[in-house]
């Protein structure tokens, strides 16, 4: 995650064969387990089914995203296309709120006219989803404490693994007890862990959206330890935001005094925001504090 400085993010071309083996996994599983559904009127396996597919969209969105982060910037596009990753982030975020919105109403419709249905074809695709859903949870096991993307790629499959264990249960219930009200109680079980494991990266995606500082960077310990640099007096007009879900930018004022903050001193601060805070792109303005020509900017409320 953005601020963990001293974690390396895996190889790009090992993330790309993470998300096209975890694609590849889930549609056809996507495949199996809508069929499934439909021949055994199941909607714990078509509200499964419906949100693998979302899954496999949002596994789309973030790998071309991630795809077009590499691209390198352009007179006109000074950053590149980093951005891209963090409105992946958010879509995916919104494609998971319409997947519970569609269970939901589905399930309460089931619950008001529940039906027969097939436990054993339940049991044994949602099984079948256990280990899917676990073998792509594990792919993205490397890359999720410093990727927005990745992170959520990691937690909707480890989340899907253990929604598959609750069809499990319903399955093994449903060969003794026909309590058909059951499988569309599981299904609100289902969205309503889709929506808890949303909200996190639903508002995470918005502060980067927004150019908050990104979680995992603190902007009081960033400040006092520029403060404390050898030579400056004064620390002001400090930005920090994310260029995309995996890198973070850095702007400020440093007022030092005179002939103590060289070329030398500006690479170590670069160095060090970079190890500590894992901050990459930083922009240090240097000033004298000179009284007649005070710094518009340094106010806190004036950006």
């Amino acid at each position: 995650m953005i601020g963990q400085g001293h974690q390396h993010p895996p190889p790009a071309n090992r993330i790309g064969r993470a998300f096209a083996v975890g694609i590849a996994l889930n549609l056809g599983f996507v495949l199996v387990e809508a069929a499934a559904g439909l021949l055994t009127h199941s909607l714990a396996l078509l509200a499964d089914a419906g949100h693998t597919l979302g899954d496999v969209l949002g596994l789309l969105l973030a790998w071309g995203a991630g795809r077009l982060a590499l691209r390198p910037p352009s007179a006109r596009r000074t950053y590149g296309l980093r951005r891209t990753t963090i409105f992946a982030a958010l879509a995916n975020a919104m494609l998971l709120l319409v997947a519970v919105g569609a269970i939901a109403m589905e399930a309460a419709r089931r619950l008001a006219h529940p039906g027969p249905v097939a436990g054993l074809p339940v049991l044994l695709v949602a099984a079948a989803g256990m280990a899917v859903n676990g073998t792509t949870a594990w792919l993205f096991r490397a890359g999720r404490r410093h990727d927005l993307n990745l992170r959520g790629a990691f937690l909707h499959m480890a989340a899907d693994a253990a929604v598959s264990l609750g069809v499990v249960v319903t399955g093994v219930i449903l060969l003794f007890a026909h309590w058909w009200w059951l499988d569309p109680a599981v299904s609100l079980a289902i969205g309503a862990v889709i929506a808890i494991g949303t909200r996190g990266l639903l508002r995470e995606a918005l502060d980067l959206a927004m150019d908050a500082v990104p979680a995992g960077i603190d902007p009081g310990a960033v400040e006092a330890w520029l403060a404390a640099l050898p030579g400056v007096a004064a620390v002001h007009d400090l930005h920090i935001w994310g260029m995309s879900t995996s890198e973070a930018a850095l702007t400020v004022h440093l007022v030092v005094e005179p002939g103590a903050f060289d070329d030398a001193a500006l690479a170590r601060a670069a160095a060090g925001l970079r190890e500590r805070f894992g901050i990459v792109h930083t922009t240090i303005q240097v000033g004298h504090g000179d009284p007649p020509a005070p710094c518009r900017l340094a106010p806190g409320d004036v950006v």
